[in-house]
């Protein structure tokens, strides 16, 4: 049986956890209650973890990794897309602090109610975060023209063709991270309404869900 302090020990020998905020944040939301019961004993893991209905809890190693080219800051306004366990989105509720706010989206009820419901356990978190059953496609706009564009749009699910509605919903400067073709890609919204993109291959991805809002990820050897 691993230990957090092991986790979070091989994620910076990894090199995916160098920032100080990022190891905190795995200290106070602890994933251990983020997974089934009867997996409890491997919380620690560096694998993803079945929570139910084919879906899963992500490989922690995957999970920092495309946080930290979200770059979530404190007071940011985040949506994140597959909320699943609830897990990434407790994350962000820690990362982007008490005068951040987070949209978590997520299309499978059974998975809406269980993801919600373990983020309550942490009740000071829960207070930062809107929770949206629903397909994630058409994004949030009514939230995006309320608070002038998100600060950043997170997506657990491979998308074949980008949303418009995500990118138009960003503000400048805003970051868009999702899964692609076996990669991970950062946008960046410039001045200009253009995107900066950059590709990070050698991810694995299982198929799509049906709405899209949720799969497995793991890192290929």
């Amino acid at each position: 049986m691993h230990t957090l302090e092991e986790l979070i020990d091989s994620l910076r020998v990894e090199g995916v956890l160098s920032s100080a905020r990022f190891a905190q944040a795995l200290r106070r939301v602890d994933r251990k209650d983020f997974v089934p019961a009867d997996l409890a004993e491997r919380a620690y893991e560096d694998t993803a973890l079945p929570i139910g209905e084919g879906q899963t809890i992500s490989q922690p190693y995957t999970v920092l990794f495309m946080l930290g080219l979200l770059a979530p800051e404190a007071g940011g306004r985040i949506v994140d897309i597959g909320y699943g366990s609830g897990w990434q989105t407790a994350l962000l509720a820690e990362l982007v602090g008490k005068t951040g706010r987070v949209y978590a989206i997520e299309v499978l009820p059974n998975r809406c109610a269980s993801g919600k419901a373990n983020v309550g356990t942490y009740p000071a978190l829960a207070e930062r975060i809107d929770f949206y059953c629903q397909n994630a496609a058409p994004g949030l706009p009514d939230v995006a023209r309320t608070v002038g564009g998100f600060d950043g749009i997170i997506a657990a699910a491979e998308v074949r063709d980008v949303p418009l509605a995500w990118r138009e919903q960003l503000k400048i400067g805003g970051r868009l991270v999702y899964p692609r073709a076996s990669s991970i890609f950062r946008e960046v919204k410039k001045t200009n309404g253009t995107f900066e993109m950059k590709e990070h291959p050698g991810f694995a991805f299982v198929p799509f869900v049906d709405g899209g809002e949720r799969q497995e990820r793991k890192r290929s050897a």
